[in-house]
């Protein structure tokens, strides 16, 4: 069995790679970073080291790496054998990778098995956007044919690696990776520690509105404060008040849409903030909080709850001041920060929602979004 994965960063190696890895996939890495691909290249293993609770390491064999950009014949060989094509390559980043899958997937010999494709990035739906862009580059009409497309949830917290750690990456013990069956039909990949659901929303955006918009929060509002580590913000009374107050407002929206048990709600919120608090992982604010720009658009992990709340006419104030407080992320070494704070000087209040937020002027939110923009823009 084989197994193509983009992104050869610390998530692909210490999630989602050495998931693969421990189900007896061949490996390959593809990544437009020459010095990793060397690297990988020149390399018998590397070691994830798990900290927190049962602590452990793994090493990881077997593995080869391609550079996406340089060996685009080798890629595309590669994934016409392979089985499984995964990503963790950020969203954004879906429409330039789309191209080599598309490519690899024509390669594919006739009445070879269909090719699972599933996007393992911070996003709804992820995979239904890499699918939409491999259409666009793909040269036949027997898409459907060749492979498979299924969403999936991911969640690992995997923070800045010390620099002299070389490949092997340090994770939380947590993870969660779940995947969607209805694409798959009757058979999916036999892939241990993946969780396999027929409906996928539920899990996307209790993962999406807990861990990412919690772990957000308390970046904004610890970075305001001045305080440089995650768990050391979660230790702040104000901050953990933040996101105690935001998470309750999502896992309002939770019970309510998905119909989840108050109670299993509360606990998970209770073990995602002991994962924030752990002193084994050390993960800034800054690095957290980065990229805001992403982080306040439509569908990410604050304007969707909050318009979702709003569409229910339920409670949002929390939410609010957590996009308050990442209109006010400013670190000058963050571009999206940068941006960001250029359009909050030069634009009406107006401008700013629609442009970063999605919101328009008939949408509930709209005018709570407005208000939050104004304060920001008065202070």
């Amino acid at each position: 069995m084989k197994a193509v994965h983009f992104g050869a960063g610390n998530i692909g190696r210490g999630f989602v790679g050495l998931l693969l890895h421990n189900a007896g996939y061949e490996l390959v890495f593809a990544d437009v970073a020459e010095a990793l691909i060397q690297r990988l290249k020149d390399a018998d293993s590397y070691v994830v080291h798990e900290v927190g609770e049962d602590p452990r390491t793994q090493e990881v064999r077997g593995f080869s790496a391609l550079n996406s950009a340089a060996e685009g014949d080798a890629l595309t060989a590669a994934i016409a054998s392979a089985d499984i094509v995964t990503t963790a390559v950020g969203a954004h980043i879906l429409r330039f990778v789309a191209p080599a899958i598309a490519a690899g997937i024509a390669a594919r010999p006739p009445r070879s098995p269909k090719l699972a494709v599933m996007a393992c990035e911070n996003a709804i739906n992820g995979t239904d956007i890499l699918a939409g862009e491999v259409l666009k580059s793909y040269p036949g009409d027997d898409l459907d044919a060749k492979a498979v497309f299924a969403n999936t949830a991911v969640d690992r917290i995997v923070p800045n690696q010390d620099p002299d750690a070389g490949l092997d990456v340090t994770v939380e013990t947590f993870y969660e990776w779940v995947i969607e069956t209805t694409p798959f039909g009757g058979t999916h990949p036999d892939i241990p520690g993946v969780t396999w659901v027929p409906d996928l929303e539920p899990y996307i955006e209790r993962k999406l509105f807990t861990v990412n918009t919690g772990h957000a929060t308390a970046a904004w509002f610890g970075y305001a404060a001045g305080i440089e580590k995650i768990s050391d913000a979660l230790a702040d009374p104000g901050v953990a008040a933040a996101v105690a107050a935001v998470l309750a407002e999502t896992a309002s929206l939770i019970v309510a849409k998905h119909g989840v048990d108050a109670e299993v709600q509360a606990a998970y919120v209770r073990k995602i903030l002991t994962r924030f608090a752990n002193p084994y992982l050390p993960d800034t604010t800054l690095r957290v909080g980065r990229a805001p720009l992403r982080k306040l658009s439509r569908n990410d992990r604050f304007i969707s709850p909050a318009a979702q709340l709003a569409e229910r006419g339920l409670a949002r104030p929390a939410l609010l001041e957590a996009v308050g407080a990442g209109l006010r992320f400013d670190p000058t070494e963050d571009p999206e920060a940068v941006e960001l704070q250029a359009l909050l000087a030069s634009a009406s209040a107006e401008e700013v929602v629609e442009k970063v937020t999605g919101i328009t002027p008939e949408h509930p939110l709209h005018p709570d979004l407005l208000a939050v923009v104004r304060a920001r823009q008065a202070g």
